[in-house]
């Protein structure tokens, strides 16, 4: 069984690029559960068709500790297990909590037994907070590699350079490692480019170029991943391409963060800082 986290700055799309990631994993017949890491609880919405998961919080404030299973893993697209851990009460605690405390809930239930058979475990981490609870795949090794969603745009090479700082801390206790960047495109002037090279800088790949196209917006409305609502269109096949990249990734790094001059001379040398 592979553990995977996705990582990368809040609102670079994440929870959209991992929904359409896993649908084609569980196309290809791999048995996928997808734990949403985001207080949100949206990390699952399009594998279930817009349902709004029970969140593992919830359902222990309402219900005290008797809880099964079934009471917060519901069976999505694909047959792709889904599971929001959630967030405390607004205003009340740590929101990082909730990851804590539902991956361990999890265990305990036997999620993660060899019964269930699982090939893939994708872990939905909020924003590029890597610290606390948020940090908690990295630093308990509940995840075993990390990809990092990363666009053209300055702030969003800055929260990934940021990340691989967080790999690189437990990298050795936790083992760790950095499978790729996912370019996830926002149509900045020579992205696809310039994010290869920055992952040549940290030592690792740019596994995949998602172009951008309106059909996953398109898609998002009518609560359904790509390859669910429009099975044949290009961009399905691009998250096909990078599920199948995954699935064959055996390059898995320790990263080599770059200094704040480094990355912003990257911008600069492709143009985008000029």
């Amino acid at each position: 069984m592979r553990k995977i986290a996705i990582y990368g700055k809040g609102g670079i799309g994440k929870s959209t690029t991992t929904q359409n990631t896993v649908a084609g994993l569980a196309e290809m017949g791999a048995k996928v559960m997808v734990v949403g890491c985001d207080p949100k609880a949206d990390s699952t919405r399009l594998l279930l068709g817009g349902l709004a998961q029970r969140t593992v919080l919830d359902t222990l404030r309402e219900e005290g500790e008797d809880v099964e299973l079934l009471d917060v893993r519901k069976t999505g697209f694909g047959g792709i297990l889904c599971t929001e851990s959630g967030g405390p009460e607004p205003g009340v605690g740590c929101a990082g909590r909730g990851i804590i405390t539902s991956i361990n809930l999890l265990e305990q239930l036997g999620a993660y037994a060899e019964s269930e058979k699982l090939d893939y475990v994708f872990y939905d981490v909020l924003g590029d907070v890597v610290c606390g609870g948020f940090a908690m795949p990295i630093r308990e090794g509940k995840a075993q590699e990390i990809y990092i969603v990363v666009s053209g745009e300055m702030m969003a090479m800055y929260a990934a350079n940021n990340i691989c700082k967080g790999i690189v801390k437990f990298a050795e206790a936790g083992g760790v490692r950095l499978g790729g960047l996912i370019c996830n495109s926002r149509k900045v002037d020579n992205e696809q480019e310039m994010i290869k090279a920055l992952a040549e800088k940290l030592g690792t790949q740019m596994i995949h170029f998602v172009p951008r196209d309106n059909v996953v917006q398109r898609a998002e409305i009518n609560r359904k991943t790509v390859i669910d609502y429009e099975p044949g269109h290009e961009q399905a096949d691009e998250y096909r391409m990078l599920a199948k990249k995954i699935a064959e990734n055996e390059k898995r790094v320790i990263p080599k963060p770059l200094a704040i001059e480094e990355l912003e001379k990257l911008l600069i040398d492709y143009g985008i800082a000029a």
